[in-house]
């Protein structure tokens, strides 16, 4: 008897291809806005002040590190398929707080690094956008291809089929999220939306929601990273599996830990007197512990799971 396919749709050479020069990137970018973070007028795209702001944006390209390296040792597209949404997310919208603000790069600065820099910083968010979609049409398109080839099987005698074969290819539920942690996820990924998105659509509402000033160029990178990951905290959700968890987990937790280090290194920056002092460090411990259970979480599941189930997984 001939079925449809149930297996799981492979990771193509072009996003793997895509996930390795990302890392390259995000490594630098790190480098660049976490480690310098105080000579990014003399070495970067554009002048980024306050420090704790281009600290901040390191911690995010940091976690995207994590992310895209733990990615690549994914050999499904189910298993990469939400990494690779939430890096296309937060390019698109750093390509966009770029061309709003171009009077603000070093496009015509005096030094050779900085100018070089801003010329490269617009050819990268120009690219890697649309190479990420590129990649996710045709991840999109053989995952479909594949599902719809039909596979020789033997005829089941007097029995059901088994409810494997009636699953999305390259999906796999047996593991499902607890209660609370969905909970967390969601309660995260709303709050953190929310304000990328106020702060993206109105960068001077950064006075009241952000602990320290925000330029409008500024405040727009800052909700890139917020936004993208908001929206990756409700693909998690609705994917609804531990075992494809762990990736994100890890670069989650990295992203919440990276902002409470901005918040030590940078305390003197920081207005501790108001609300939103308080409201990032409650999101970003948040985000870290919940990162950390979600990691955690994921391996147990991972060692109670038959590894065909969690070669389907991965």
């Amino acid at each position: 008897m001939r079925q449809a396919s149930t297996a799981p749709a492979r990771l193509l050479p072009v996003s793997r291809v895509l996930l390795a020069l990302f890392v390259a990137l995000t490594l630098l970018g790190f480098g660049s806005l976490f480690v310098l973070a105080g000579q990014t007028d003399r070495s970067f795209a554009w002048t980024i002040e306050p420090a704790a702001t281009a600290a901040f944006l390191g911690a995010g390209y940091a976690s995207g590190t994590v992310l895209m390296v733990l990615t690549l040792r994914q050999n499904t597209w189910g298993a990469a398929r939400v990494p690779i949404v939430t890096v296309l997310i937060f390019t698109v919208l750093t390509l966009l707080a770029t061309l709003i603000h171009l009077d603000r790069f070093h496009f015509g600065a005096a030094g050779a690094l900085p100018r070089g820099a801003a010329w490269f910083w617009l050819v990268v968010y120009v690219v890697i956008p649309l190479g990420m979609v590129v990649a996710l049409a045709r991840q999109e398109h053989t995952a479909r291809a594949e599902r719809a080839a039909p596979v020789e099987r033997p005829a089941p005698v007097d029995a059901p089929a088994p409810a494997e074969g009636r699953r999305r290819a390259g999906t796999s539920r047996s593991r499902p999220l607890p209660g609370w942690l969905r909970a967390a996820l969601l309660a995260e990924g709303v709050v953190m939306f929310a304000v990328g998105v106020s702060l993206y659509v109105l960068p001077t509402t950064a006075q009241t929601l952000w602990p320290w000033t925000l330029t409008p160029l500024t405040a727009r990178a800052v909700a890139a990273w917020l936004i993208a990951y908001g929206v990756a905290t409700g693909l998690v959700v609705g994917e609804n599996d531990l075992l494809r968890l762990r990736a994100p987990a890890v670069a989650y937790a990295v992203f919440g830990a990276g902002q409470l280090v901005v918040a030590l290194r940078f305390a003197g920056e920081i207005a501790w007197g108001g609300p939103a002092a308080v409201g990032y460090l409650l999101v970003a411990a948040a985000v870290a512990a919940t990162g950390i259970a979600a990691h955690l979480l994921g391996r147990r599941a991972v060692a109670t799971t038959a590894p065909a189930e969690v070669r389907r997984a991965r």
